[in-house]
């Protein structure tokens, strides 16, 4: 098997990623505007054509320039003139992004599918160079078979084909990072000038990606630290021990500062070409949006505010304090949370086992056996290594080899560790993609351990291992493929699938907006077969397992409550699209579609009273599911009278 797999291995990898490409492209086209790209599109657009950062400041430029610049060659309307371009939209600086990206989109004369489509593509090339990286990566750590199997995994995770086509930072950040480590932990192993270069390159891009990259500075730190003091004097005229390895240590430091230097000078770099048209008076107004002056006595804010201002001063210093400015933006928006769905609970404030929860059932079933299986062995492996190593006479000696040969692993880890920490411990439950950056490590680490395993082991073993692996690598493939398109909202077996993971998570998990061109197409199709005066049976859990005929009518108006980017008007129609949302009073018969984001927030915030919230809709089954996330319920005369003589409504 192995022999057939590294005689192969260049046409295997280029079939995985060719299936990446295909699907990708597919769903780059099909899925409607999720709701972030409102901003992130907008925002592309204008960095490229306008060079000025003053939309989407939470987020560096790089991602948004790869967007925007397919978008250059498009011939699009954009209105500066506009209250989102000119700052006129009083206490609300940052609301320019949003309105941005409608103006774009919808409201100047543009073909919104097209713009969708092609600032997507860039962001379907990284996802496929990220999967070649984590191939070539793994196989160099553990060889080829374990580089097509962490190939696999990447390629056939329904996660990242569900987010790898949308213009966010989220694909973006994971591949950074993988390029940043990659990079710099080949300066440690070897740290030649070329590598330096190198790492400070790819440092500085992680940092232009988006600004969760500090969590990996403290990684980065600490290995540079201790690799140099596991090294071994192999220098004969060196007699000191500890005088040769802090020599090491201070080469190690002032050529990782270095790396750290130059990643700045490519921040700046980016910074600068994007802001070459953004006035000193743009930027101030930016800095006292997000550290108002007068507001707060907290030292830091008050000395973070003044720097920020003597920065943005000098042309040359500005585009820094743009740079200091976004941080300070992601840190507001961090302490202030969000609102979240999670099993039947509402809240602003984090829940501790959400991220553990959506890991265990988001990722497909056999992704997470290896990633278990692993873990068991690695543990296994790393206690027998910890405890040999006192046992040995040399202790010192056994356990710096140790961290020596397994440096990049070891760094790996405590990554995955910290990142996993840090997103559990922290106050923003919006989705499992926040996770993205730590699943190329996962992957790759994965692998190693699980080939590692097999080398180890007998003839015998190998061969039923191997095909038990083969077995779990063919139920992962035809699970994604019977899977699509709903990736974005796909749910393992043990939360029901796509179509019921919306019961435990929202948001980006299950409904971003994705399916506006699948009601679309729903109820075109549903007009069709009302020509016929078909019926359908609709469903009402009253307690009494009820059942009644309704003729379906044409369905001339519809109530849409969406959570997402794209336009009803525009997909719907203006004479057909009527909005609502869950408060909106009073109850009409016809004809509903509601995002289960609204809907799952609005039954379950026990903030809302009942007159307020879609709680009415309780008794009422939808008619249809569009795609996984709109619910289409039909309301008869009957329906919306009942409900009136409720006391609850």
């Amino acid at each position: 098997m192995n022999t057939f797999l590294e005689k192969n291995y260049k046409i295997l990898t280029a079939v995985i990623l060719l299936f990446m490409a295909v699907v990708s492209t597919l769903n780059a086209w099909n899925d409607t505007a999720i709701f972030d790209e409102t901003a992130h599109i907008g925002a592309s657009y204008s960095y490229v054509a306008k060079q000025e950062i003053r939309l989407n400041p939470e987020h560096p430029p790089l991602i948004k320039n790869l967007a925007g610049l397919p978008l250059l060659f498009l011939n699009l309307n954009f209105d500066t003139n506009q209250p989102f371009w000119t700052g006129e939209l009083p206490g609300k600086w940052d609301e320019g992004q949003w309105a941005s990206g409608r103006h774009l989109l919808y409201g100047a004369g543009n073909d919104p599918d097209k713009i969708i489509f092609w600032s997507r593509m860039p962001i379907v090339l990284l996802s496929l160079l990220l999967g070649w990286f984590i191939f070539r990566w793994t196989r160099a750590l553990a060889g080829i078979s374990a580089g097509l199997f962490a190939l696999a995994l990447y390629a056939f995770d329904p996660n990242i084909l569900g987010h790898n086509h949308f213009v966010t930072t989220d694909l973006g950040i994971a591949a950074f990072f993988t390029f940043a480590f990659y990079f710099y932990l080949k300066f440690i192993k070897e740290p030649s000038w070329k590598n330096v270069a190198l790492a400070g390159l790819f440092l500085g891009l992680l940092q232009l990606t988006k600004f969760s990259f500090m969590i990996a500075l403290p990684i980065l730190a600490l290995a540079t630290v201790i690799y140099p003091l596991t090294k071994r004097n192999r220098d004969s005229k060196e007699k000191s021990v500890w005088r040769f390895k802090l020599k090491k240590l201070a080469q190690y430091c002032a050529k990782g500062f270095l790396v750290f230097l130059f990643s700045l000078v490519v921040v700046w770099a980016l910074y600068f070409l994007n802001t070459l048209k953004m006035s000193r008076e743009t930027v101030a107004k930016a800095i006292d949006f997000n550290f108002p002056p007068g507001q707060t006595q907290n030292i830091k804010e008050v000395y973070t505010r003044k720097v920020l201002h003597g920065l943005n001063e000098n042309a040359i210093t500005r585009p820094l304090a743009i740079f200091g400015e976004g941080i300070g933006y992601v840190f507001r928006r961090v302490a202030g949370g969000n609102g979240a769905y999670f099993m039947q609970e509402v809240s602003s404030t984090a829940f501790p086992a959400y991220f553990p929860t959506v890991f265990a059932i988001k990722e497909p079933l056999a992704i997470l056996f290896f990633m278990l299986l692993a873990v068991f062995l690695s543990f296994g492996n790393n206690f027998r290594g910890f405890f040999r190593s006192f046992q040995a006479e040399k202790k010192m000696e056994v356990f710096s080899d140790f961290i020596r040969h397994n440096i990049i692993v070891l760094s790996m880890s405590a990554f995955v560790f910290l990142y996993a920490y840090v997103s559990v411990t922290g106050n923003l439950n919006i989705g499992f993609r926040h996770l993205f950056p730590i699943l190329p490590f996962a992957y790759i680490l994965t692998a190693k351990v699980l080939f590692d395993f097999l080398g180890r082991i007998s003839s015998p073993a190998k061969k039923i291992w191997g095909t038990a692996f083969a077995a779990l690598i063919l139920f992962l493939v035809s699970g994604t493929v019977a899977a699509y398109p709903y990736y974005m909202s796909y749910f393992n077996q043990t939360a029901g699938g796509p179509k019921n993971g919306y019961k435990y998570v929202t948001d980006s998990n299950a409904d971003w907006g994705q399916d506006m061109r699948r009601l679309k197409e729903w109820v075109e199709l549903q007009n069709k077969r009302a020509g016929y005066k078909e019926c359908f049976i609709e469903y009402h859990s009253l307690g009494l397992n009820n059942t009644r005929t309704v003729c379906k009518e044409p369905i001339e108006k519809i109530r849409v409550n969406y959570f997402g980017a794209a336009d009803p008007k525009y997909y719907l129609g203006k004479d057909r699209f009527i909005d609502w949302w869950d408060s909106k009073r009073p109850i009409e018969p016809g004809w509903y579609a509601i995002s289960v984001n609204s809907l799952q927030g609005s039954l379950y915030d026990k903030q809302k009273k009942d007159e307020d919230s879609y709680r009415w809709l309780k008794n009422i089954q939808p008619v249809a599911q569009v795609g996984t996330s709109i619910f289409i319920y039909y309301v008869t005369l009957e329906d919306t009278q009942r409900i009136s003589n409720s006391p609850n409504f």
